[in-house]
């Protein structure tokens, strides 16, 4: 599995580097074909923040899937201990689904799996609404009208369906689709 470190204002020692490497390589067992990880480290600036230190893990196998995970706490190493139980948990996740996905005998005839969850996630309510044609800053304001953290639209300027959402830090970010034909 390759590794990829990127750290901002945070250091890390040889021996925890080698230490969070062993630790991603060990949750590889979870799902075959996890290629590579990128582990990023920085530290907040917010004087209010207690738990400072910051840990994001991205792991991709070769099938599509990518798996995230962040987690804080007061040192490096807290911070990542956090972040590779949620990605126990998330890995294990995903391999109970594709276990269910290409092995039909695991579901029962209702649609749930032999565990009792869920086999697959289906949308409880379908809504259809005529999708109009504006510019960016537009769907900006009839997100804020309408309250919502999303809003999706065809954009005026290239023709093709996009989404202006609010992002965690209360700015705006666009998703802008390319057609492929």
């Amino acid at each position: 599995m390759q590794i990829a470190f990127r750290s901002r204002n945070v250091s890390i020692g040889s021996g925890q580097r080698e230490r969070m490497e062993e630790r991603l390589t060990h949750l590889a067992r979870f799902l075959d074909g996890m290629e590579k990880a990128e582990i990023a480290l920085y530290e907040e600036k917010n004087p209010r923040i207690a738990e400072r230190e910051v840990c994001e893990v991205s792991m991709h196998d070769g099938h599509g899937h990518v798996v995230r995970a962040k987690g804080s706490g007061f040192e490096v190493m807290e911070a990542f201990d956090r972040v590779i139980e949620k990605l126990e948990h998330r890995l294990e996740k995903l391999k109970g689904k594709l276990i269910c996905r290409s092995q039909p005998h695991h579901r029962a005839e209702n649609g749930k799996a032999v565990d009792g969850s869920l086999a697959r996630r289906s949308p409880v309510k379908t809504k259809t609404f005529k999708i109009e044609s504006m510019t960016p800053a537009e769907a900006i304001l009839h997100m804020e009208l309408l309250s919502h953290s999303f809003y999706f639209f065809t954009n005026e300027d290239t023709g093709s369906p996009a989404v202006v959402y609010e992002r965690s830090d209360g700015s705006i970010g666009l998703i802008d689709s390319e057609v492929s034909v």
